[in-house]
């Protein structure tokens, strides 16, 4: 396929974008059928997200055909190399992305529209501003937690890449970040100079002293699913 078209190249990544949202969205949504005890819609949800997988695999194909595997054993081992050193490229190219203009652009403009619409809504004392003014709100939290798990998981890339090269093992730091502790299912970091003032959590409280019952604000994990954060470290071979 020539991508030198841009529209269809655009139009590419649309359908990409399009079918890896489908994907999510159906998983979510089986989730919310099995908590509701229907194991049938569950299934259905499950598996149309599977095929949407299979969609999105389609068009990221066409758009990096450099990646399309065809039989692993024709390929040299310069060639594996090659490919995935283009795979971790693209994934910090991503990462680095988000953490440095996407989530910043977004917390300023959730926290904008809070600001602003919100409390004109609230001048009318609705139920609906305030429900307007809490999305916002969450919104801009959840922006401004991700921005360091994007930035953890581009840096983590960076690592990988470089051991890829030869340059040594990926690993972890030895000794974590004071304070900092990481939840194991989606990457959020607790900072104890932030808190959680949303969960009633106030700057300055340290992690060990967080109730037992608090969940974390991005995935609801437990606190027994966060670790001390440790940063990814290219180890001497």
């Amino acid at each position: 396929m020539d991508l030198s078209k841009p529209n269809t190249q655009a139009n590419l990544e649309a359908a990409f974008g399009g079918e890896s949202m489908a994907n999510r969205k159906y998983l979510f949504f089986a989730d919310v059928a099995k908590a509701l005890g229907h194991k049938e819609l569950a299934k259905l949800f499950r598996d149309t997200a599977a095929q949407e997988t299979e969609h999105a695999f389609a068009h990221f194909r066409l758009l990096h055909p450099e990646l399309v595997v065809d039989d692993p054993a024709t390929l040299s081992d310069e060639q594996k190399q090659t490919m995935l050193t283009r795979c971790l490229e693209l994934a910090i190219e991503g990462e680095t992305y988000e953490y440095t203009t996407m989530y910043p652009e977004f917390t300023a403009q959730a926290q904008t529209d809070r600001d602003g619409g919100a409390a004109a809504e609230f001048a009318e004392q609705t139920e609906e501003s305030a429900t307007h003014a809490n999305c916002f709100r969450t919104a801009a939290k959840n922006f401004g937690l991700l921005t360091p798990i994007e930035k953890h998981h581009a840096e983590t890339y960076g690592v990988a890449l470089e051991a890829l090269k030869g340059k040594g093992t990926a690993g972890q730091a030895e000794q974590p970040i004071t304070g900092q502790w990481i939840c194991k299912q989606c990457s959020m970091i607790y900072d104890p100079v932030a808190g959680d003032p949303d969960s009633g959590i106030a700057p300055g409280t340290p992690f060990e002293a967080i109730p037992d019952d608090w969940e974390c604000p991005i995935c609801g994990a437990h606190k027994a699913s966060f670790v001390p954060y440790r940063e990814a470290e290219l180890k001497a071979a």
